[in-house]
């Protein structure tokens, strides 16, 4: 399955192998028709002119008209068939690409990011904009040197000499700024991320004034972009502007020297005017080529990239659809280590819940409780160990599958833009009484009647319509959708009043009344009193399972002086796990 996802892009745009195919006809067939203008030129030079016959001048122009006619449609044939080959690439790759960007982001805070999408974009671009037309057109430069060489052996070796020329200059070109673009586009993507990353966190940058020195971070990324696309810039015009002088310096010496052929009776004048026009024309793929290198190296570097994250990033693997499951969890000597972090988050914790318990997960700030909750819903994968819903690694389950039986409210909650109603349906249309059952098992049902437009309601980007307490709410109707078999809760109280506590405690009970399986990361004590099993941990470990009431004696008991830390750590506040 990697290997497939690896091969997505290169699959696609080999499934266009049949129009790249035709693109390249058209453009031969193009290039052909581009010898109209010069083989006008020498028939009237050469004929019309001396037999000053009319006829022959309306017959000749009408059949160049209709030429160029034939090479407009042609091109602009080749126009479309590359437009909507570049968007059915980006269609086909871009929701792979969509999906290892939120695989990345589950496994890495910093994978989190667009960059892939942006990526296909400008692949998409390259293939379906100007760029690509001088490079596809220099290949057929052979055609206009062998109809200059056949006009005369000379003229046809100084056209050889100036195409070998500009194309060494477009291969000076290429090693000149291969490696500043590159540069750059690295450079580009990390002041992005850092741009993303202060408009997410708007409130707090304002509120502390942290707006100067975040802007002076991106500031260094943004500069060490400019001065390297400077670099490349700089080196490309000095390509571009030799290029063009050796052209022009060519078209004077194949006038020149075409004007001394014909003073020694070896041409004719249409031939001259011909071979100046085929000579031109040759070039010009080969010139227009070299200022199109920029966005050939970007394309191709976008490639690569997009290559490489799909390569890091494989789905899982897809899996018979199993059964709804019981809600039986066994937790198997599970650990966890972030990547490029020197210490595991979570080490042997081993346990297991049946159906309808429920789990209090209690611990200070950073003991690993969040990383816990991610491992139980398959959201992370275990370095060691296992974690089994009904005898299922959880980490396998295809989520598409597993999805419909696990609810999760995760730490910082995000709404997306749409309706109330898709928001608790999982941003489908969902069974309209279900998405009301769940809005009443989460205490939210007539808060969300007193909206606008109930539950038709837009809320907006991430949910911005509405306030902290309504999104947390929502959002543990959306968990609560499908009564899922099993639901762990990652400190759903925090932005709660006392009325929401309430409902969320009532929705606890229900769900396990119900035989749904609940693991609650709590920092508030009143969760505690609805859970039948309590698991404290610290420092990625198990200091304490078992039954709530026995595990809150050992804590109030005689073990105080080393349990009591540990809770009322667990009692202090949020933090990262």
């Amino acid at each position: 399955m990697k290997k497939a996802n690896q091969d997505a892009l290169s699959e696609a745009i080999a499934a266009c192998r049949k129009g790249f195919y035709a693109v390249a006809l058209f453009s031969f067939c193009i290039n052909l028709l581009m010898l109209t203008a010069p083989l006008y030129m020498l028939q009237i030079f050469d004929r019309v002119l001396s037999s000053r016959s009319g006829e022959t001048l309306m017959v000749l122009t009408l059949v160049a008209a209709l030429a160029l006619l034939v090479l407009a449609l042609l091109d602009s044939l080749r126009g479309i068939v590359l437009l909507r080959v570049g968007n059915w690439i980006d269609r086909r790759v871009s929701m792979e690409v969509l999906k290892a960007s939120i695989l990345a982001a589950l496994r890495t805070p910093e994978g989190g990011s667009v960059q892939g999408l942006r990526d296909v974009a400008t692949i998409r671009g390259f293939i379906a904009g100007p760029s690509v037309f001088p490079i596809m057109d220099a290949p057929w430069t052979p055609i206009f040197l062998i109809v200059t060489f056949v006009l005369h052996p000379v003229l046809g070796f100084i056209a050889l000499a100036g195409a070998v020329l500009l194309f060494g200059l477009a291969l000076l070109n290429e090693l000149a700024t291969r490696g500043p673009l590159k540069l750059s586009a690295s450079a580009q993507i990390a002041a992005l991320r850092e741009a993303e990353a202060a408009i997410r966190n708007a409130d707090a940058i304002e509120a502390m004034g942290m707006m100067p020195n975040l802007v002076q971070r991106w500031g260094r990324h943004n500069v060490l972009t400019l001065i390297l696309q400077g670099e490349a810039g700089t080196r490309g015009s000095a390509v571009t502007a030799a290029s063009k002088f050796l052209r022009l310096v060519l078209q004077i010496g194949i006038f020149a020297s075409g004007a001394w052929l014909v003073i020694g009776g070896e041409l004719t004048p249409g031939a001259m005017i011909a071979a100046a026009i085929l000579m031109s024309r040759a070039l010009a793929p080969v010139e227009q080529a070299i200022g199109a290198w920029r966005a050939l190296i970007a394309a191709q570097s976008a490639r690569a990239r997009v290559e490489a994250f799909l390569a890091d990033n494989p789905p899982r693997d897809a899996t018979m659809t199993l059964p709804r499951p019981a809600g039986r969890l066994v937790v198997d000597n599970v650990s966890y280590v972030h990547p490029g972090a020197p210490d595991p988050a979570v080490r042997a914790v081993r346990f297991q819940l049946e159906p309808g318990e429920g789990l209090g997960l209690i611990g200070p700030t950073a003991a690993g409780k969040t990383t816990l909750g991610r491992l139980l819903i398959g959201n992370l994968q275990p370095k060691i160990g296992h974690v089994r819903l009904d005898g299922m690694d959880v980490a396998q389950w295809g989520s598409e599958d597993l999805g419909r039986y696990v609810g999760y409210l995760p730490q910082d909650v995000e709404l997306f833009n749409g309706t109330v109603r898709e928001n608790i349906a999982r941003m489908s249309k969902g069974d309209p009484a279900m998405v009301i059952e769940a809005a009443r098992l989460a205490g939210v049902h007539d808060m969300i009647l007193h909206l606008p437009k109930g539950y038709d309601t837009e809320i907006g980007d991430a949910g911005t319509a509405l306030s902290g307490g309504q999104r947390q709410r929502i959002a543990l109707a959306r968990a609560l959708y499908g009564f899922p078999s099993l639901l762990v809760l990652d400190e759903p109280s925090a932005n709660l009043d006392s009325d929401g506590e309430t409902a969320l405690l009532t929705a606890v009970d229900a769900m396990k009344a119900r035989g749904t399986t609940i693991a609650v990361i709590a920092h508030r004590p009143n969760v505690l009193r609805h859970v039948d099993k309590i698991l404290v941990m610290r420092n990625g470990k198990m200091q304490m399972f078992g039954p709530r009431e026995e595990v809150l004696a050992r804590v109030t008991g005689p073990q105080r002086s080393t349990a009591v830390p540990v809770v009322a750590a667990a009692e202090g506040g949020r933090g990262a796990d």
